[in-house]
């Protein structure tokens, strides 16, 4: 009896906090409403948060070796847990961390995570490609623990609602904290259960599977970018582990990065996941990577190895893949998967793959440009002299002219950058989406148009089209050395950038290198794990987000040297008579 009269006023007490806490916030007022728009934040979601990427590059964890080891004769003073580990987790992709009992899954997510709070750790730890700091770290991520631990004489709203209250900046309103509280447990399907009480697990309260999705949902509160969750669906039934995976992929949905380990997972479970990790024991990794639909992706890739068995039809991938990976199949086979995997085309995406790629595009931008610019040359040249008898003839006015000479390249540039876009495209390798095919079409039409132009404004501002291209030549080496190919613009002298801004070619190469590789957030073994996105920033100083800039920059420049040579047409007369 004395001891429900405490679990009572506990209740009471707590709820009279939780009223004077709203009292509170209603009163200091800070903030009237938060900023919706925001990149990384899902439609309706009424806190922004920024999308952040986590990249890791040679891990290496150990402890002091027990000495329970020491006594059985092993030498070594450390015991290595994780030997060389690296790999990237994604805004808006749910990972799957995956491996044999023993192979350090845990043990990896909590180095990440920094909930390590003893041993030794190596490597480089990176957020969005800045060195990782636990104290800001701590801030923006959250972790799901597999062990649900709550208190169990408070409501699910109220748990929701302390966590809010304790983790959210101060800047944002009760209001405000309120709907975004609202919006978590609707994401996480929490709503029927807002009044119950926590309670002890296994005795009284919620269930398993409701506990589960209690954990996601305070770790949600706190609008973290990087969520790791550890084991989310151990201990449930089929049912159960499908309702928490749905919260799961919802969580993944709004754009977050989420990491998940998981042990033996049916087969609806392992493919509701995006990507693998897997490691073997020992703390390496195997395979990273996509899984592709219904894994196709992963039994290829271990099914190419000679002497791995084939999967059977409608056998569980994720059982078949611990399998043929088990140390038993490795001396059996005389294979190291770790050598296998790091020396397959999944593990690499290199700096120089990268550079062939820009300079296949460099190249087709100045070598068709200048082809277009000086084969445009002769033709104006002769159509010149036709109009200045036609002009003195009084047909016509040079406006007019000029805009028909301008007209008529548009149609005839614009099937020359379809059919070459579409070859070239699938030669290089490009990911074909239609965002990234059409801002390729486009910045390739638009730069062959201003190479275009800019031969009849050549030609219209001197005596021939043997001047003409005598000085476009000039222009077109400067071009070339100013287009950030042949010199990255970071590399470029400060006192020189400005022609860097100036420069046509650097412009169509910016829109191009931005709307291909600027938003991939892959890892390039070669760079340390660097995701591509920030090698390009680094690298070429190269952003995703200026793409439209470029867009507008490589029209004005067709507009601008169409117009030149329309004045030019009007203003200079070199017939001498």
């Amino acid at each position: 009896m004395a001891s429900a009269l405490v679990d009572y006023r506990y209740i009471i007490c707590l709820k009279s906090l939780t009223s004077f806490f709203e009292c509170l916030a209603g009163s200091l007022g800070q903030v009237d409403s938060v900023v919706e728009s925001n990149h990384g934040n899902k439609k309706g979601m009424v806190l922004p948060f920024d999308q952040h990427s986590i990249t890791f590059d040679e891990i290496v964890y150990s402890v002091d070796m027990p000495q329970e080891m020491k006594e059985q004769g092993v030498q070594e003073d450390k015991l290595v847990l994780l030997k060389g580990v690296s790999g990237a987790f994604r805004p808006g992709v749910l990972t799957a961390l995956m491996g044999v009992s023993g192979a350090g899954k845990t043990t990896l997510m909590d180095v990440l995570a920094g909930r390590k709070t003893g041993g030794y750790i190596e490597g480089e730890i990176k957020i969005s490609g800045y060195p990782k700091k636990q104290e800001t770290f701590a801030r923006i991520s959250g972790y799901c623990e597999q062990n649900d631990i709550h208190s169990p004489h408070v409501t699910v709203y109220e748990s929701l609602l302390y966590s809010a209250w304790l983790r959210l900046p101060s800047s944002v309103d009760s209001k405000t904290r309120k709907m975004f509280i609202e919006e978590v447990m609707e994401l996480v399907e929490l709503n029927p259960l807002r009044n119950s009480l926590v309670g002890l697990p296994g005795v009284s309260g919620l269930s398993t599977e409701q506990r589960k999705r209690l954990t996601i949902a305070v770790e949600l509160v706190a609008n973290p970018s990087i969520i790791f969750m550890d084991e989310p669906t151990s201990g449930l039934d089929a049912r159960a582990a499908a309702i928490v995976m749905r919260t799961v992929r919802n969580t993944v949905d709004t754009g977050r990065t989420v990491v998940c380990t998981i042990h033996q997972p049916s087969i609806d479970i392992f493919e509701a996941f995006d990507e693998l990790f897997l490691m073997k024991r020992g703390g390496q990794e195997i395979y990273v990577g996509p899984l592709g639909r219904h894994s196709t992706h992963l039994i290829k890739y271990f099914e190419s190895i000679e002497g791995v068995s084939k999967i059977k039809d409608g056998y569980n991938p994720a059982t078949w893949m611990l399998e043929v990976t088990t140390t038993a199949q490795e001396l059996g086979l005389g294979v190291d998967f770790t050598d296998l995997y790091k020396n397959s085309d999944l593990y690499s995406s290199t700096r120089q793959d990268l550079l062939n790629a820009l300079g296949s595009m460099h190249t087709a931008c100045l070598f068709l440009g200048v082809q277009n610019s000086s084969s445009v040359q002769p033709v104006v040249a002769v159509e010149r002299t036709v109009f200045y008898r036609e002009k003195a003839a009084g047909m016509y006015s040079a406006l007019p002219y000029a805009f028909a000479q301008i007209l008529v390249e548009i149609p005839y540039v614009f099937a020359q950058a379809v059919t070459y876009g579409l070859i070239v495209y699938a030669m290089i390798g490009f990911d074909w989406t239609a965002e990234k095919f059409f801002w390729y079409l486009f910045f390739m039409y638009f730069t062959f148009l201003y190479f275009t132009f800019y031969g009849m404004m050549a030609v219209a501002m001197t005596p021939n089209h043997h001047v003409a291209s005598i000085v476009a030549a000039a222009f077109y080496a400067v071009w070339n050395l100013f287009s950030g190919f042949v010199v990255s613009r970071p590399l470029i002298p400060i006192w020189w950038r400005w022609y860097y801004w100036g420069c046509p070619v650097a412009w169509t190469i910016y829109g191009l290198v931005a709307s291909q590789f600027g938003d991939i957030m892959e890892p390039m073994s070669s760079e340390g794990g660097k995701l591509v996105k920030y090698f390009i920033e680094d690298y070429f100083g190269i952003e995703h987000d200026f793409i439209g800039v470029c867009a507008v920059v490589v029209v004005g420049f067709a507009v601008l040297f169409a117009f030149i040579f329309a004045v030019a047409i009007k203003t200079f007369n070199f017939q001498k008579r």
